[in-house]
């Protein structure tokens, strides 16, 4: 179970990695005074990268509880 749970953490950091680029990258496109639509298409292409990890996070965690609990 050891190995669930390094391998849960990995898969949280990993999420935590992608919410962390999504936030940077779109506060960069706030930042360059983008025309609203270029601004839209920027957050709208980060959107499915922010549910992604935010998924990838809470699996990645939920890894972790069940090694806890069964180990």
């Amino acid at each position: 179970m050891a190995t669930m749970i390094w391998i849960g953490a990995l898969v949280s950091l990993l999420g935590l990695g992608g919410v962390v680029y999504s936030i940077v990258t779109v506060a960069r496109a706030k930042r360059a005074n983008l025309s609203d639509e270029a601004l839209r298409a920027k957050v709208g292409a980060m959107m499915p990268i922010n549910l992604g990890s935010f998924f990838a996070a809470m699996l990645g965690l939920m890894m972790v509880l069940v090694g806890v609990l069964l180990g």
